[in-house]
């Protein structure tokens, strides 16, 4: 289990009260939300069992406050609609005596949370859940829990924490015979492997995992192998191959923010064999469909991205603005990539002064949060700025490198195409 956010900061829930302290004023928005929050985790801790039993007074005098404050939130808000929620949960929990009254809101809040990139808030309202609940969490609520604070501890970089919670999903899938969770397992596990660099035991894996889930029928589980197969085999060099597999992971998604998912990354293997349009046209749809923060913000890094592999200037720092006006929400790895790939725009465009300051900071973040593979990526590019800019000294500009083909390739650029003239890419 993950350390409580209580040990981490001596205080429970105080990474809602550092959302206030950061906020311009205390009046802010952000930070009434942050001590709405905050009020409201503190109202669910009466619920559990690390102490005595509130009294009957205590509990309605707390919940009428909380209430009156959740009621001053805007209304406009979709988090002040989850805390309204979760403080009436509370409530009802309180009065029926039965503290996994509250779990669906508790998990509610936490998902809306990680889409926001509020992933440390993610993490308190999910642990939260696990201490307010303790031995009356149900079989299945146990398993989506620690599922999801694996998935939460990896998006942060704490691979030794995602593991644990994985492998304790696992143990409960099995016991109850859970097979799609039991699968969910070890595709998160097989993904902390990918993230911590070992490629080859992640790719034997995925290939495992995904000729597992054939044969189980399992169409989703199949979906994510792919997926991650391709962003594996992306990660090794082998990028035609990877396209393939991304591709067959969007056929076999259901959920459009799966889909979306799945676009983004496409759109990255796309750009990187020169296929300039059709990436767009990927991360486009990936704009266009909106959904989770973190997933528009890489659509718009690449964005920016293709915009410079165009030497498209204008079109570059248009990107590059709107991702600026992101980036202090942006997690370690989206940020350093953020920071790698202005610096990259601006050695195309000649300023190799600014892009070496940039690609430092790039491995700045790249360092202090362990994503090996992306330091080790940063300091290939670096190591090279000397000669790129020795060599747009002496050669003038011819353009754009052709783009790789294949008849595999074409079948899946034709096959975007056709998503432009389907509503929400859906076919």
């Amino acid at each position: 289990m993950t350390q409580t956010c209580t040990e981490r900061d001596r205080l429970p829930h105080a990474v809602f009260l550092k959302r206030l302290a950061g906020a311009p004023t205390a009046t802010s928005v952000d930070g009434r939300l942050g001590n709405g929050a905050f009020l409201a985790l503190r109202l669910v801790d009466l619920l559990g069992p690390g102490s005595e039993p509130a009294h009957p007074d205590a509990f309605r005098y707390q919940h009428a406050a909380t209430e009156r404050m959740c009621r001053e939130l805007p209304a406009t808000s979709t988090e002040t609609g989850h805390l309204t929620g979760l403080v009436r949960s509370a409530a009802e929990a309180f009065r029926s005596r039965n503290p996994g009254q509250v779990i669906p809101a508790l998990l509610a809040y936490a998902h809306h949370l990680e889409d926001e990139l509020r992933l440390e808030e993610a993490l308190d309202v999910l642990e939260s859940l696990v201490a307010v609940a303790a031995e009356r969490l149900g079989c299945s609520d146990a398993i989506a829990a620690q599922l999801r604070i694996g998935r939460v501890n990896r998006k942060l970089n704490r691979f030794d924490a995602a593991d644990m919670a994985y492998a304790l999903a696992g143990l409960l899938a099995e016991a109850a015979g859970d097979v799609h969770s039991a699968f969910l397992s070890r595709v998160g596990r097989a993904l902390s492997v990918q993230a911590r660099g070992n490629l080859a035991m992640a790719e034997q894996s995925f290939h495992e995992i995904a000729a597992e889930a054939r044969g189980a029928g399992e169409r989703e589980i199949r979906a994510h192998a792919e997926h991650a197969l391709g962003t594996t085999l992306l990660l090794r060099g082998q990028v035609a191959e990877a396209i393939i597999h991304v591709w067959r992971a969007f056929e076999f998604y259901e959920d459009q923010a799966s889909r979306l998912r799945t676009l983004n990354d496409l759109g990255v293997m796309l750009l990187a064999l020169g296929r300039v349009d059709d990436a767009e046209r990927a991360l486009n749809e990936v704009v266009r469909g909106g959904g989770a923060r973190d997933n528009v913000s890489n659509a718009l890094i690449e964005l920016m991205h293709c915009a410079s592999y165009r030497r498209d200037r204008m079109g570059f720092e248009r990107r590059r603005v709107e991702c600026e006006s992101r980036a202090e929400e942006m997690p370690p790895n989206i940020l350093a990539d953020f920071h790698l790939k202005v610096g990259i725009g601006s050695a195309r465009f000649g300023n190799f002064r600014k892009a070496r300051a940039l690609l430092g900071e790039a491995l700045n973040v790249a360092a202090r949060s362990d994503l090996h593979e992306l330091v080790f990526r940063i300091e290939r590019i670096m190591a090279g700025l000397h000669d790129c800019a020795t060599e747009c000294e002496t050669k003038p500009h011819t353009g754009a490198e052709p783009a790789i083909s294949t008849e595999a390739l074409q079948e899946v650029s034709a096959s975007l195409a056709r998503l432009d003239s389907v509503p929400n890419g859906r076919r």
